[in-house]
């Protein structure tokens, strides 16, 4: 069984939430460009919150600790 990297699965995290920031909006309008800017902030926000996290192991767990606020 291959190693579990948590830190590069973090950074994996990163570059999704980078990429969907990033990503251009296709050529739709109205009621489905507004579908598609809510999914990307939606999806935008899960990816970096996971990425900034910080990961220790607890009783055999993986903890992500996700900062809440600035700082």
């Amino acid at each position: 069984m291959a190693q579990f990297d948590i830190d590069a699965m973090l950074e994996r995290f990163r570059n999704r939430a980078e990429a969907v920031r990033q990503r251009p909006l296709p050529p739709v309008a109205g009621e489905g460009r507004r579908a598609f800017i809510e999914q990307a902030e939606t999806d935008y926000t899960d990816f970096a919150l996971v990425g900034g996290a910080v990961w220790s192991v607890e009783e055999d767990h993986l903890v992500l600790r996700i900062p809440l606020a600035g700082g």
